[in-house]
C-alpha cells in the first residue's frame, strides 16, 4: 500500500485526534498516522508507521513492517501477538497506489464513494528501548486485491465495517478475522492524481484531487 491521507479532522466524531488538525498525507514509515484502539475508545492517538515488535533490539525494521499480510499475521512472530491483543483501527480519507503504464507508474487516489473517511484495519504494539520513551507503532493489514480496481495495484488495506469496531478493538475476542472481508464491488472509487505525490516532500489536499481521465472501476 502506498502514501496514505489520514483522517484527523472532528468529523468522525469516534475518531478524533489530539494532534494535527487537518489532512495530511503519511509518505514514509517515520510520519504518524492517527489510530483507536481499545485502550483510548472514542478518540485516537498517533503512532509512528512500520511496527516495531515489543521483542525488537532496535526500531530498525520498522520500514519494513508498515504492511501485515492477511495471510500471515496469526502466525508470523512480528504480527502474532499484536493480532491476538493489540488490534487498532486507522482512519483515513483515502490512499495512493501506483500503476505500471508502460513507460513509468501513474499514481491513483482510493477512496469511499460516499465519501465516508475508511476504517482500515491495524495492528499496534509498544516498543520499550534501553533508554529513552517508550515507542508506539502500527502497521495497516492488507490483502489480495481481487476486484474491479486489483489492475492498480495486487494489495489492498482490509477494512472493518462499522457495525464490528467494537469487537474487531476487544483484546478479550482472540481471532476477530471473519471481519475482515475482502474487496467489494462498489464501495471505493479510484482516480488518477498528479506525479507530485510520488515525492515526498509534497504533502497537501491538492495532491488528491484528479489528474487526466477519469477511472470507471469501483473497489470494495
Amino acid at each position: 500500500m502506498g502514501r496514505t491521507t489520514w483522517r484527523r479532522t472532528s468529523t468522525w466524531r469516534s475518531f478524533r485526534s489530539r494532534r494535527c488538525p487537518s489532512p495530511t498525507t503519511w509518505p514514509r514509515p517515520t510520519r504518524s498516522p492517527p489510530y483507536s484502539s481499545a485502550t483510548a475508545p472514542g478518540s485516537s492517538a498517533s503512532c509512528a508507521g512500520g511496527l516495531v515488535p515489543s521483542w525488537a533490539k532496535d526500531a530498525r525494521g520498522a520500514a519494513r513492517l508498515i504492511n501485515a499480510r492477511r495471510d500471515s499475521i496469526e502466525r508470523k512472530p512480528a504480527f502474532r501477538a499484536a493480532y491476538q491483543r493489540r488490534r487498532c483501527l486507522l482512519p483515513a480519507d483515502g490512499y495512493y497506489e501506483w500503476q505500471p503504464d508502460g513507460t513509468g507508474k501513474q499514481p491513483y487516489f482510493l477512496s469511499a464513494r460516499d465519501g465516508s473517511p475508511l476504517a482500515m484495519a491495524g495492528l499496534y504494539e509498544v516498543w520499550a528501548p534501553p533508554e529513552g520513551e517508550r515507542l508506539w507503532s502500527c502497521t495497516v493489514v492488507t490483502t489480495e486485491a481481487a476486484d474491479e480496481l486489483g489492475h492498480i495495484h495486487d494489495r489492498t488495506p482490509l477494512l472493518v465495517r462499522r457495525q464490528g469496531w467494537a469487537r474487531w478493538l476487544d483484546p478479550a475476542v482472540p481471532d476477530p478475522g471473519d471481519l475482515l472481508l475482502p474487496g467489494t464491488s462498489g464501495v471505493l472509487d479510484a482516480w488518477p492524481v498528479s506525479p507530485a505525490v510520488g515525492n515526498v516532500r509534497n504533502d497537501g489536499p491538492e495532491l488528491a484531487q484528479p489528474f487526466g481521465p477519469p477511472s470507471t472501476g469501483t473497489l470494495f
